[in-house]
């Protein structure tokens, strides 16, 4: 791949690249006499060769939306997608990925392409039948006579080990965006998946009951939506919950776990009080008045449209720090995940910094909420992937499980493309493991494979008072590794180096039988790892026969 000059947007603007090695830095500066609204800057035009059947990873720009499949025929992988659900503006005529593409061709290296840093704009690539675009989002952002913007870094790897390339990229972005460090990937219980936005009191004491006698080791207790009385009054408590929410944080301490808290930070509705009292902290229309999300994108999942705050108001800042300060040092949360981060860099809003751009606000306002929150995990959820770096503990990196084949297998998928982040950018989140429901027991042993897989955070999401002895026996079982298994190109076989053991992953996409075959070097025990049946010691390659369509194995190897 050789590279084409680059593009030069605006008219009087000048975009200078500098390619030292692999990296490549590129600065845009307006030579003209008058300032200029800054669009969409082309950083490189890089013609390719790649046949169709190329297989092609793309990032997206919210948590939600990944591509995969081939140039030929790309697939969302995430089932919410930049393009249209969120309504990101993208050309027509071209694929559109984030911050990262990989490209592997049939025969030949693979190429790996990636921002290194996400401090002001959104690094884009258009790809096209013969052409790879470079492009950085300027947002119509003014830029004067005679100034310069830097724009993100870029780098450029090929090699035959895509692992090896994705090591890389993780290495050099945490040389600009040094990982929030956090000694485990946290293990806890989560009352969304069984309860949703209904959740009481009463049921979160329940569970806590059960945890204390049964699995003391799901530390973190969290509350998730539905405590609060209105999105944005995240200090209140709703009648429905039953209870005053500080009383049930107050009784997981003194039982000695930590509480854990659902807040959505960025956004609220129309109706809270934090909307009635200060409009003037939110992102606007170009009117003047607060922008409503469903304007320019998704309104919200539940009581929407919602209003976004503007992190570059200091009072919306003020307001980002003293609640989660609130919450950490009066309530005793020391875990929060926080959801809808996407709206916290809206697009299409008027912001009170006319020269921030939504990158800059959303890094702002997560600035304001990491000095609050003080020694606790931030989770980020449904946020915006590499504008988060740097700021949050753990990365959500699904979308919601459910207890469906449909769901499980693109849950699946998505996590498991993303294991390369794992303990590298943050501690990735899977999101919760559900043990009971009526799933058949081969989808339901592929969910507890490719969850386990990622190496990431666990959090059980069933209401555990009915939780079987069997199936607490497995949760036991389940516990976070802090390291991700590396699989082959379809996501067959993965291995999980621990030490003086190697756990490899077996699972079944299909919708029909399939071989259960991996390869060992000399002789080792083989026990699967989910039953704890002894397989006896194999010698080179071990042949299980077949695995039913939809299933998953885990076989500890010693």
């Amino acid at each position: 791949m050789s590279l084409l000059a680059a593009g030069t947007l605006p008219e009087g603007c000048v975009v200078d690249v500098r390619w030292q090695g692999e990296i490549c830095r590129a600065r845009i500066t307006n030579k003209g006499r008058q300032a200029v609204a800054v669009g969409e800057v082309v950083m490189l035009e890089l013609p390719h060769e790649y046949p169709a059947a190329t297989r092609v990873y793309g990032e997206g720009f919210t948590m939600l939306s990944q591509t995969g499949g081939t140039l030929g025929q790309p697939e969302d992988i995430g089932g919410y997608t930049d393009r249209k659900h969120y309504r990101i503006p993208e050309p027509g005529d071209a694929l559109t990925v984030y911050n990262a593409l990989a490209l592997t061709p049939p025969q030949g290296e693979s190429l790996l392409l990636g921002f290194t840093s996400c401090r002001r704009f959104s690094g884009r690539f258009h790809v096209r039948a013969r052409s790879i675009q470079v492009t950085m989002d300027g947002e119509g952002r003014m830029l004067g006579a005679g100034e310069s913007w830097e724009l993100e870094e870029l780098c450029r790897w090929r090699g035959a080990d895509a692992a090896a390339l994705w090591t890389k990229l993780a290495a050099r972005i945490e040389t600009h965006h040094p990982r929030l460090a956090w000694a485990a990937p946290p293990e806890g219980w989560c009352s969304w998946y069984c309860f949703g936005p209904s959740v009481t009191a009463q049921q979160v004491r329940d569970n806590l009951e059960w945890i204390g006698k049964n699995a003391p080791f799901l530390r973190y207790v969290q509350i998730d939506d539905g405590y609060q009385p209105a999105m944005g009054d995240w200090l209140e408590t709703g009648a429905a919950f039953g209870g005053d929410i500080r009383s049930v944080l107050k009784e997981i301490k003194e039982r000695g776990f930590e509480p854990a808290i659902w807040v959505a930070p960025f956004i609220a509705e129309a109706k809270s009080r934090l909307f009635q009292e200060h409009p003037e902290w939110f992102m606007q229309a170009a009117d003047g008045t607060p922008l409503a999300s469903n304007q320019v994108t998704f309104g919200g999942w539940r009581r929407g449209p919602w209003y976004a705050l503007d992190a570059t108001n200091a009072g919306a800042r003020a307001h980002l720090t003293q609640v989660f300060r609130t919450m950490n040092r009066d309530w005793g949360c020391t875990y929060f995940k926080m959801d809808a981060n996407f709206w916290g860099a809206m697009h299409g809003a008027r912001l009170r910094d006319p020269k921030a751009t939504r990158i800059e606000a959303y890094r702002m306002g997560m600035r304001a909420i990491v000095e609050g929150a003080g020694p606790s995990f931030l989770l980020g959820c449904n946020h915006p992937m590499w504008p988060s770096l740097g700021l949050i503990h753990g990365s959500r990196s699904s979308g919601d499980i459910s207890r469906k084949w449909g769901t499980i297998k693109k849950v699946s998928e998505e996590n498991l493309r993303r294991a390369w982040q794992n303990g590298r950018l943050w501690w990735n989140d899977p999101d919760a493991l559900v043990l009971l429901g009526a799933l058949p027991e081969e989808e339901f042993l592929f969910h507890v494979a490719a969850t386990l897989a990622t190496g990431g955070m666990l959090l059980s999401g069933d209401d555990l008072t009915k939780m079987p002895a069997a199936r607490l026996a497995l949760l036991k079982k389940l516990r976070p590794t802090g390291v991700a298994a590396q699989f082959d190109a379809e996501l067959r076989v993965g291995r999980m180096k621990l030490p003086g053991r190697e756990l490899v992953f077996l699972l079944n996409w299909e919708d029909r039988a399939a071989a259960a075959r991996f390869a060992v070097p000399g002789s080792k025990r083989v026990r699967d790892y989910l039953t704890g049946v002894d397989l006896g010691v194999r010698n080179g390659v071990v042949d299980l026969g077949e695995m039913a369509a939809h299933s998953g194995r885990v076989l500890e190897v010693v």
